[in-house]
């Protein structure tokens, strides 16, 4: 009996033990850092990894981490200095450099993360609502992003964080002024195309027009030089019927006499009522010499 309260008093001993020993060891690794706390107040800061000691059951430890973190708010509107409105999406890497005052101010890296939206946020609309939209996409970015990092470090320094880097991934006109400005320039180029169109057609018109009076002057000059042609073979057919003539006038008179008969009698059913006594029937009577 008695040998067996022994076992169990060495065995509660030894549990007490491992328990004592359990609650007064920690480790800190290579990417943490830690707090101990009593009663939750600070009693010291551990950044050096290895294991460490504490007071059991009336201390614990919060650890933190050491290494980059990252920060991927959501997109925001931003209106800018000249009333342009953008859908801003930024990311932020930080690290935890003071872990006493991290505690003190905001606890959880959750909460932390929070507050650090807050300020990112807050300092984005102030740098870009003093810049326009020309500025924003001219050589002032490097300056404006430097603004917004130096804005940001400043106010997340008071929680125990340093900021790395602040970038604005993307810049984006908002959907219904994405729209718009697609409407616009649509009916920009309509309108460029309109007058394109009442440019050629004017030019068209034109070609015509000038096309149509060398025509006519080409055809008038033509017609013209027909005509003096014609009035010269003419004339010369003359002078050549005047000169038949008068070497044989005689012949002259007959051969006119003959066309006369041909063409008279050419007409078909149109009758002709002449004397016979009449110089038309001249040659049907007499015999040429």
């Amino acid at each position: 009996m008695i040998k067996t309260n022994i076992r169990y008093i060495v065995s509660a001993l030894v549990v007490l033990i491992v328990v004592l020993i359990s609650q007064s060891v920690y480790i800190v690794s290579q990417v943490e850092q830690a707090i101990v706390l009593q009663f939750g107040e600070p009693m010291s800061v551990i950044k050096e990894p290895g294991l460490k000691f504490k007071t059991p059951f009336i201390q614990n430890v919060v650890y933190y981490d050491t290494r980059l973190l990252n920060l991927d708010p959501p997109a925001q509107e931003i209106v800018l200095g000249d009333k342009k409105r953008l859908d801003v999406d930024s990311f932020t890497r930080y690290q935890i450099v003071d872990p006493l005052k991290f505690y003190q101010t905001v606890r959880t890296e959750l909460q932390a993360q929070s507050k650090l939206e807050e300020i990112v946020n807050s300092s984005v609309r102030n740098v870009l609502g003093r810049i326009t939209l020309q500025e924003l996409l001219s050589q002032k970015r490097s300056q404006i992003m430097d603004d917004i990092s130096s804005a940001v470090k400043n106010d997340a320094a008071q929680i125990g964080v340093k900021v790395a880097e602040v970038r604005i991934r993307r810049a984006d006109l908002p959907i219904e002024v994405l729209q718009a400005i697609n409407d616009r320039m649509k009916a920009e180029r309509e309108r460029d195309a309109k007058e394109a169109r009442a440019q050629g057609q004017q030019a068209a018109q034109q070609i015509r027009a000038t096309a149509d009076k060398e025509s006519t002057i080409i055809v008038a000059e033509a017609e013209k030089q027909a005509q003096i042609i014609k009035g010269e073979g003419d004339r010369q057919a003359t002078d050549i019927w005047n000169k038949a003539a008068s070497v044989d006038e005689e012949f002259y008179a007959f051969y006119r006499s003959l066309e006369a008969y041909r063409k008279s009698m050419a007409n078909g059913g149109n009758a002709l009522v002449l004397s016979p006594d009449s110089d038309f029937f001249k040659y049907f009577k007499t015999k040429l010499k």
